[in-house]
């Protein structure tokens, strides 16, 4: 058996400077607001709505960041769909951009046209830079 990794699109985000929580059970909080975000590929083009959306940061006591990034988009076509992803950066020598970033994707919508990313596992590597821009390359897994 062989994966398959079918281009999706690639998002472009841009990051509010991050509130710090600090210091927790479980390791060291960040929440990055998304201020803008834009996601383009050949079956998927759309931008963020709305403000309820960020990643949840958590950075545990050996380096490793765990990456909970929740949003909703608008396609250019009008359909709204929610995006969930979740993923690893290796922060052991600190939070100093460039970071690399490994992640997994779902998507949810009610609109038809877009159905068939109900079923999309996505996966992507993303690099975070120093202007708190964060640029993905995602892949359908199949």
């Amino acid at each position: 058996m062989t994966i398959e990794l079918v281009p999706l699109c690639t998002v472009r985000i841009q990051v509010k400077p991050p509130i710090e929580v600090g210091s927790g059970p479980a390791g060291t909080r960040l929440v990055f607001e998304l201020a803008s975000s834009k996601i383009e590929g050949d079956r998927l083009d759309a931008e963020l709505m709305g403000d309820a959306a960020a990643d949840w940061l958590l950075v545990g006591p050996e380096g490793t960041a765990t990456l909970d990034v929740r949003a909703t988009y608008r396609t250019d076509d009008g359909a709204v769909i929610y995006v969930q992803y979740g993923g690893r950066v290796d922060a052991s020598a600190g939070m100093n951009p460039p970071l690399t970033a490994y992640v997994a994707a779902r998507f949810e919508t009610g609109d038809e046209r877009y159905a068939w990313l109900n079923r999309v596992q996505a996966v992507g590597k993303g690099i975070l830079h120093e202007d708190l821009s964060v640029d993905y390359e995602w892949y359908e897994v199949r």
